[in-house]
């Protein structure tokens, strides 16, 4: 089992070994390091673990309100979270951007304004990594006689991408919104935060890569899908379940914002075809294998998972409710600016998470 097998758990840090050797850089960075450990015991950190037991990722952040003073230069006051300590041993996988989501999760439930982190110049991957989701040097720490960098990402204005500002989205006029339906049985697998009430996560959903990810890549053969543009916004429609109508089992769960999309046979190889598609979609390398030679889904998303709604909203309120079309049909169709705000307020979406600009 590799690191992108590793489940992301929450443990005490007493039920952490500080002897692994996933901490020696830690500790040749931090003096007093084992100290600061042993004092946290009953604090708790988020983990991924090696099939042998060994860490592979440490993940430990706190709530902060205070004016940081210890900052050159200084930071007013603001409810900020702390990536206290963060490490990872990537190993060329995609666990970094699953610990990435994790903080983001964190910084969403705790209602945040920014979240911040140091991180000393030497750790390139770490620092490249967080650059990719929209953290910015904003000061120094003085450490042990060394500077490190203050990384800083808000958590209320846009970013200039849309992966620099995940999970926010944003709604404009001039911003495709569009309904696309997937089936239950992959909708489960792509979207874990969705899962309905009558599921069981244990079995519908697997501990894989494109379940953790923040990014989604799909197929489908869907026509219109093709005139999505980076930044477009795409409500994820969960068909309906077994033989219960529709009315009441199909339900919007979730909101993504498009990164890309592409045609199958823009990929020159079979090869280049499955490092762009594997590590985040839902379907395993055979299926993907088999996409590729009879090109019968020809049509590649790929987006981020922005949104996962509180409440899901059945077929029946969007039709009654947000003014869908019931006769059209719902494997994909263009929404309005104001059913997508409609549906995301009903939703429980958190108006933190949703910039609207003219």
């Amino acid at each position: 089992m590799t690191d992108t097998d590793g489940v992301l758990s929450l443990r005490k840090f007493s039920d952490v070994k500080l002897s692994d050797p996933f901490f020696d850089s830690l500790k040749a960075d931090y003096p007093g390091f084992e100290n600061w450990f042993e004092k946290k015991k009953d604090d708790k950190a988020f983990v991924s673990l090696d099939e042998a037991g060994n860490l592979q990722g440490f993940l430990y952040t706190k709530q902060e309100t205070e004016e940081l003073t210890d900052i050159t230069p200084s930071l007013p006051a603001l409810h900020r979270l702390k990536i206290g300590t963060f490490k990872v041993n990537a190993h060329g996988t995609k666990l970094g951007e699953r610990f990435i989501k994790k903080i983001f999760d964190i910084a969403v439930a705790c209602n945040v304004s920014e979240v911040y982190v140091t991180v000393f110049p030497k750790h390139e991957g770490l620092l490249s990594l967080l650059s990719r989701y929209g953290f910015e040097k904003v000061g120094e720490k003085m450490v042990n006689r060394m500077a490190e960098d203050v990384m800083s990402r808000s958590m209320t204005a846009l970013g200039p991408t849309a992966r620099q500002s995940y999970p926010l989205i944003r709604i404009a006029p001039t911003t495709k919104h569009v309904l696309l339906s997937i089936y239950p049985e992959y909708h489960s697998r792509l979207f874990p935060d969705s899962l309905l009430k009558t599921e069981d996560a244990s079995v519908m959903v697997t501990d894989t890569s494109a379940t953790n990810s923040i990014h989604k890549v799909y197929l489908c053969k869907i026509p219109g899908v093709e005139d999505l543009k980076p930044g477009d916004i795409v409500l994820i429609y969960r068909t309906k379940e077994g033989t219960i109508p529709a009315e009441y089992s199909a339900v919007a769960t979730s909101a993504c914002v498009v990164e890309e999309f592409r045609w199958l046979n823009s990929f020159p190889t079979l090869q280049s075809f499955l490092e762009y598609a594997l590590p985040y979609s839902v379907f395993t390398k055979e299926e993907l294998t088999k996409f590729y030679t009879d090109k019968q889904y020809n049509r590649v998303i790929r987006f981020s998972y922005n949104i996962a709604l509180p409440k899901r909203i059945i077929r029946k309120r969007l039709i009654e409710e947000v003014g869908f079309d019931r006769e059209a049909r719902w494997t994909s169709f263009p929404i309005t600016e104001q059913q997508i705000k409609h549906v995301l307020k009903l939703g429980g979406a958190s108006a933190g998470l949703i910039v609207d600009t003219p």
